[in-house]
């Protein structure tokens, strides 16, 4: 599991390069409301790719054995899933466009129908990858295509100024990963054929659908009310702010459950180890990431202008607002490795509704406020579900609320008190922003640290973090260090 996690984490900064590099170089080429009509049609694409998959291939990966006739069957499903789907879409596009009252959203939602067939005719066979642990093919295919695709877009972008530089370059990922995934995974599949087996995986993948319907409104609503009510320019500055530290962080924590869920699946019949497991990730994930988010809530008005430009400069308080709901999706996220690898997808679904109703809720109590009323509400309503959340996933399985209290209350502790401190700090800084950040950076990963080391729990984590440096370095660093 760890070399499994270190390749995993190698490409995932690659790809997470990309997507920074993407905001950064494509946020300079293009104007704020083409990244509006993008925006319009995401969630559009996100609420038919929410069905496209019906949770099989996290099926395929959590079930203990599977045979070639049961893969084929979920891959034909998936097809003719994916086929209706886009066809919808194609179908629904003059609607969308009149919803919005923007007619350039209308060949967009058309165009993403091959986007979303593409990846239901590729779902299987990444999920076999996935199964096997080939998480080397893996990398190297994330890598290759988030790269491309990063090319095509700026070139296009550079080229004809237009939105659809974001289209060509997402379908170039997709192409890529797609071609790289049914050539590394030797699996090719038969005629459509219906086995017995299949209807266990189909309903455990239904409570994963349930989720991830609850789980769109969540992540997408607030596109919807703000585009509906503000228009594109006001969306282009809350999609902005969201992609450059929202998402980047699903990019983190997504791309780890390939190794975790197959991991931790497979130790159910083990739960002290299967604790062990979980709890010694976590915490590593919360000490990499938590200083940035940290250093990036206090100094939003000098990262957002210097990142965007400063005709982004209004994002930085929405910026703010979601850096706060970061913090604790950086802790919440991991959870559904749990629900997953435990066999719990009712309980995903159930607790997806109830995210959703009261994320749902937080967009509309912040509407009338903008998009920072938006980012801010659902920033208060992540902290109030954030222990209920817990309390859920512990009434089952191995890992309870206490323990995550245990080995995460150090870490978010410590993020906070570095955001206090930077903000308070913020006039000490450097001038120029480069020095600035690099300062509260360096100021944010020793508070975190500091505040960890007066914990057992976080002297475990940091002693760990400390090995698996010493581990990763060249070998005639460590000779010389020792």
């Amino acid at each position: 599991m760890g070399r499994g996690a270190a390749v995993t984490g190698a490409a995932q900064a690659v790809k997470l390069g990309c997507q920074i590099a993407s905001v950064i170089v494509l946020s300079r080429l293009l104007r704020p409301e083409d990244f509006g009509i993008i925006a319009m049609a995401a969630p559009v694409l996100g609420f038919a790719a929410m069905f496209q998959d019906l949770g099989l291939t996290q099926a395929t990966v959590q079930k203990k054995t599977v045979t070639h006739a049961e893969i084929n069957s979920l891959f034909w499903i998936n097809i003719a899933v994916s086929l209706l789907l886009a066809t919808v879409l194609i179908v629904i596009s003059p609607m969308v466009a009149e919803f919005y009252g923007e007619p350039r959203v209308e060949p967009l939602v058309a165009a993403l129908s091959l986007q979303l067939f593409i990846q239901g005719a590729t779902a299987q066979h990444q999920a076999l990858l996935n199964r096997r642990m080939a998480f080397g093919r893996l990398a190297i295919l994330d890598s290759l295509a988030a790269l491309l695709g990063l090319g095509v877009a700026i070139i296009w972008a550079y080229v004809t100024g237009s939105y659809w530089a974001l289209f060509f370059g997402g379908l170039t990922t997709i192409i890529v990963a797609a071609v790289g995934t049914w050539i590394s995974s030797h699996w090719r599949p038969g005629l459509p054929r219906w086995v017995s087996g299949t209807r266990d995986m189909v309903g455990f993948g239904a409570g994963l659908t349930g989720f991830n319907f609850a789980n769109y409104f969540a992540r997408n609503l607030d596109s919807i009310l703000i585009g509906r009510r503000w228009g594109n320019q006001e969306l282009g500055l809350y999609d902005r702010a969201y992609r450059l530290l929202l998402f980047p962080l699903q990019q983190i924590t997504n791309p780890l459950a390939k190794v975790m869920v197959p991991a931790l699946s497979r130790m159910n019949d083990e739960p002290d180890r299967y604790r062990r497991a979980y709890l010694r990730v976590v915490p590593l994930l919360l000490l990499a990431a938590l200083p940035g988010i940290a250093v990036a809530i206090a100094t939003a008005e000098l990262l957002v202008p210097l990142a965007l430009g400063e005709q982004w400069r209004g994002s930085a308080r929405i910026f703010q607002a979601l850096g706060f709901a970061g913090l604790l999706q950086l802790l919440n996220n991991p959870s559904g490795w749990l629900f997953i690898s435990q066999g719990r997808s009712l309980d995903f679904m159930n607790w997806g509704i109830f995210g959703a109703l009261t994320a749902a809720a937080a967009f509309v109590i912040g509407l009338p406020y903008g998009a920072f009323g938006v980012a801010l509400a659902y920033a208060i309503s992540e902290y109030l579900r954030t222990p209920l959340l817990w309390l859920f996933v512990g009434r089952k399985g191995p890992v309870q609320a206490r323990h995550i209290l245990r080995t995460a209350m150090p870490f978010m502790l410590g993020a906070h008190i570095a955001v206090a401190v930077l903000w308070l700090l913020r006039p000490h800084l450097p001038a120029a922003p480069v020095p600035a950040l690099i300062a509260a950076a360096m100021l944010a990963y020793l508070i975190v640290a500091g505040v960890a080391a007066l914990f057992p729990a976080g002297r475990e984590a940091l002693a760990e973090a400390r090995a698996l440096v010493q581990k990763l370095l060249p070998a005639r660093v460590r000779s010389r260090r020792a």
